[in-house]
């Protein structure tokens, strides 16, 4: 039995616990389930919050890049759903974990991070998290604060309690395992590290994405070696990109980051499909799932989507910027489209993309023949010279999603007209 089966799975249908209950607590049950993918268990969250006490919540955060963008908001959404209930929240800053690097989802060994470069992401994860959460109500804690002084006896201890083939049973080690990829030590490290940070903090819930669900168990684990109550674990799905198919990662260039001007972030969301945009209306939206169901009504009475989509995009550019600059935002994505400032009768090219990811803007701006070199394309983002559906980017690593059809823009002339095709087998 994997890892995963160890626990029993919670489909948040109602249970003869949560029916009993009224009032208050059964509106809160009903809000905590929004968006979450997993409670184990429900039961022991009823019995939790039934004391009447708040609940000590974590959520961990590695500082692996500077940014963060709306998928990692899926979980700090969940974390201010907690807060406005009256219940305690740490957001817990991986300094510590950073430097060994969570191996989940990889098929090689992630590269480590330096302390300087953790400590500096660190400074941005903070700033950036309280436009979501009341930083007069949030904690904000290292993890450096325990392991540091904790020394090699203390690992040594909390490695004693876990087994090689307990870690073998995790989906990515053991696909690794299977396929001869080497697996380094410290990386079996990794979730008891994680799963430590639950005993140190004495949590009452842990969220966390479904990808994270073996490190969270191990939590749970470990705090029952140590005494403690098992914290719930409440996992929440893993936002799609721009493109609908890949989860949202700068790598990919499928992102729309938090800290991106206003009139950049509401294009991006004004590009993602119909289909799509409930899903960032359920895990992104704080409107009231009535309120959600009422717009789809709305658009099966003949509404136009494209107009339901402005709400979404301007409710999150005000949540990241502010009311202004998300009318400003529209008024501008207006302008370049409703207006027609962008020429529309250009001929359509089709540009190859490298992989399933996408093609990379450089590849795409050199394809079009709006530059003849990858290290041209690569000045010309610089300089801020480069344009996508008339939103200024600069970012080299940015995908255009396959199906996707744009309007690249270099200079204030040229233009072309561009569909990302799949790769070639």
């Amino acid at each position: 039995m994997s890892a995963q089966g160890r626990e029993t799975s919670n489909d948040m249908t109602d249970t003869p616990d949560s029916q009993a209950l009224t009032g208050p607590l059964a509106e809160q049950l009903a809000e905590l389930r929004r968006g979450a993918q997993e409670i184990l268990t429900e039961a022991d969250l009823i019995k939790k919050l039934k004391r009447g006490k708040p609940l000590h919540i974590k959520a961990g955060f590695d500082p692996t890049a500077p940014d963060l963008h709306l998928g990692h908001t899926v979980l700090i959404n969940k974390m201010r759903q907690f807060q406005q209930f009256g219940h305690d929240v740490t957001f817990l800053i991986g300094d510590f974990t950073g430097m060994i690097g969570d191996p989940t989802g990889r098929n090689v060994t992630r590269p480590r991070l330096t302390p300087e470069a953790i400590q500096a992401n660190a400074e941005t994860y903070q700033h950036q998290v309280f436009k979501i959460l009341d930083a007069t109500r949030t904690k904000v804690d290292f993890n450096s604060r325990w392991f540091g002084p904790m020394g090699a006896a203390g690992l040594i201890e909390i490695a004693a309690r876990q087994t090689v083939a307990r870690m073998l049973e995790r989906d990515d080690f053991s696909k690794r395992f299977k396929g001869n990829q080497p697996i380094a030590l410290h990386e079996f490290l990794y979730p008891l590290v994680q799963g430590y940070d639950s005993v140190a903090l004495k949590a009452d819930v842990e969220l966390g994405g479904t990808d994270q669900k073996f490190n969270l168990l191990v939590g749970r684990q470990l705090q029952e070696h140590y005494g403690q109550e098992p914290q719930v674990v409440i996992t929440v799905p893993l936002l799609e990109g721009l493109d609908g198919v890949n989860k949202m990662s700068k790598s990919l260039g499928n992102y729309v980051g938090i800290a991106e001007d206003p009139e950049t972030m509401f294009g991006k969301l004004m590009s993602i499909s119909d289909t799509l945009m409930w899903r960032y209306f359920e895990l992104l939206s704080f409107r009231p799932l009535s309120d959600i169901t009422a717009l789809r009504t709305a658009i099966e009475e003949g509404r136009n989507p494209r107009d339901v989509k402005f709400e979404l995009a301007a409710e999150i550019v005000a949540r990241f910027h502010d009311a202004a600059a998300a009318i400003r935002a529209q008024e501008a994505f207006i302008a370049r489209f409703a207006q027609k400032t962008l020429p529309t009768d250009l001929p359509l090219q089709f540009i190859s993309a490298a992989d399933a990811g996408g093609a990379r803007i450089a590849a795409a701006l050199k394809e079009a023949g709006l530059v003849t070199s990858n290290s041209e394309a690569g000045r010309k983002l610089a300089e801020g010279a480069v344009r996508v559906d008339g939103n200024k980017v600069s970012d080299k690593e940015l995908r255009l999603a396959v199906g996707a059809e744009h309007i690249l823009q270099l200079g204030p002339r040229r233009f072309a007209r561009i569909q990302v095709s799949a790769p070639s087998a």
